[in-house]
């Protein structure tokens, strides 16, 4: 199948695959509809509604990944400016009466008919896109000229805008802070880059100071115990889960704060779940986990930036950073770290449309790796692209 002069998938053998990003993937996911299904099997009366829609989810997801996987890079490269387009136009749409669907005060799902997709998280993949491409195109004035790191920040800074209209405070700051942490990456000089976390810190503060929703929520994580009935609610009630667990867990199905307790325990609040059933080892091994997927990743872009493959080595950095901050912001808030905020915990939680994105974020980081491999064993001894 062809677009333009570029093959989407080739008919010619398989291209190369990452194993242990594959294995460790296909383990975050296993274990994520495990644990998702034993926190959601006794919602709405009981049974396996959860867990079918997870696992219908999945087996699409798979279906995605692998024709990502198949698909050239330089397409993706050449129509990310296109892709950031229709994600800002379905910003725009969830908004529209009719189409967009308001939940818990926030409206974020488009209404396809037979499911829901919430915008924020496709968004931020075709973000991540349009953005390698960008530092592939104007890389060297990014270098030299504070004018071209506010380009692509305009247009990013447009979605922030009506991700925060939803509301989706955690999805605008991961986007922010990965777009920004990839920019840094590719040499934006540093003051201008100072002063835009200097201008997005004193922005956080405003939206939380002037929102009492978000201010009652940094109360209530300052002091959880003593609003253990209100806004600290959900914080206590994870770390009694985590602390029931102790090292070993009360074992796979017996948490008690799921059923009575714990709200979202399938969703934002998983790994106090996966704390109190399989203890505080299964929690490390969690931790590992997205350790080492994380490893992966960057490692995969270090071999495109050394096959001189620029735009599989910034896409790959930033699908890294997307995946890295939204465990890394789950975990804090499941641990008490953090304040509460929405987010959930990649390949793990509950929720089609971010289990779809990342693996179709993880399908493209394979197809990053596969075609580095491609560039080197065609010219051995070919000099470490330099940024």
């Amino acid at each position: 199948m062809a677009v333009g002069s570029v093959t989407l998938i080739s008919p010619r053998a398989a291209p190369a695959c990452d194993g242990p990003l594959l294995a460790l993937s296909a383990a975050l996911t296993g274990l994520g509809l495990v644990m998702m299904t034993s926190a959601s099997v006794h919602l709405h009366g009981g049974g396996l509604d959860f867990a079918v829609r997870q696992a219908l989810h999945l087996g699409l997801g798979v279906a995605l990944a692998w024709g990502v996987w198949r698909c050239p890079l330089r397409f993706w490269q050449r129509t990310g400016p296109l892709w950031l387009l229709l994600g800002l136009a379905a910003l725009v749409a969830v908004k529209l009466p009719g189409i967009g669907v308001t939940v818990k005060g926030s409206t974020r799902w488009l209404d396809l008919g037979i499911t829901r997709l919430q915008v924020s998280a496709p968004f931020k993949l075709v973000a991540m896109i349009y953005l390698a491409g960008y530092l592939v195109r104007h890389g060297e004035a990014l270098r030299r000229e504070s004018l071209a790191l506010l380009r692509p920040l305009v247009l990013l800074g447009v979605g922030v805008g009506l991700l925060l209209w939803e509301p989706d405070f955690g999805a605008a700051a991961v986007l922010l802070a990965a777009a920004t942490a990839l920019l840094f990456l590719a040499g934006a000089r540093l003051l201008p880059v100072l002063g835009l976390f200097a201008l997005v810190g004193v922005g956080a503060v405003l939206l939380v100071i002037f929102e009492p929703y978000r201010m009652r929520r940094v109360i209530g994580f300052l002091d959880p115990w003593a609003h253990a009935r209100d806004e600290g609610y959900q914080l206590v009630q994870a770390l009694v889960a985590f602390g029931r667990g102790g090292p070993f867990g009360v074992g796979l199905g017996n948490s008690v704060q799921k059923m009575f307790y714990l709200p979202e325990g399938h969703t934002d609040f998983i790994l106090a779940v996966i704390g109190e059933e399989l203890g505080w080892i299964g929690v490390a091994g969690i931790l590992v986990a997205f350790g080492a997927l994380l490893w992966r990743i960057f490692r995969t872009a270090e071999l495109a930036a050394r096959a001189g493959e620029a735009f599989g080595a910034w896409l790959a950095y930033g699908i890294g950073l997307l995946l890295g901050l939204t465990a890394l912001i789950n975990m804090g808030v499941n641990l008490g770290v953090l304040p509460t905020k929405g987010l959930p915990l990649p390949l793990v939680s509950y929720g089609g449309s971010a289990l779809l994105c990342d693996l179709v974020a993880l399908g493209l980081v394979q197809r990053v790796y596969a075609e580095a491999r491609e560039t080197l064993a065609a010219t051995p001894g070919r000099k470490p692209w330099r940024r």
